[in-house]
């Protein structure tokens, strides 16, 4: 066996596990980094999420301070017209 052939046969070996090696690093890597921007998106969604039931629990109070308001008045319309009769 000439030394050239051996020297490439062992280069083509060692180089074939290097190239695994650094595939599987490059794709744990990726993993990693795409799943950092999946968590981003989940905190961004969480946060605009709880800025929304702020916003409806503002809304709801509002809402709900206004038919207390009606109520108010109501019985105070069934009051006139119960003495009216």
């Amino acid at each position: 066996m000439s030394e050239f052939a051996y020297l490439a046969s062992i280069s083509l070996v060692l180089g074939t596990i290097l190239l695994v090696f650094g595939m599987k690093y490059l794709s744990a890597a990726r993993q990693a980094r795409s799943r950092v921007i999946s968590e981003d998106a989940y905190r961004e969604l969480a946060q605009k999420a709880v800025a929304a039931q702020s916003d409806n629990a503002t809304s709801l109070s509002s809402i709900q301070s206004g038919l207390s308001e009606v109520n108010t008045r109501l019985a105070a319309v069934e009051k006139i017209l119960k003495a009216v009769e």
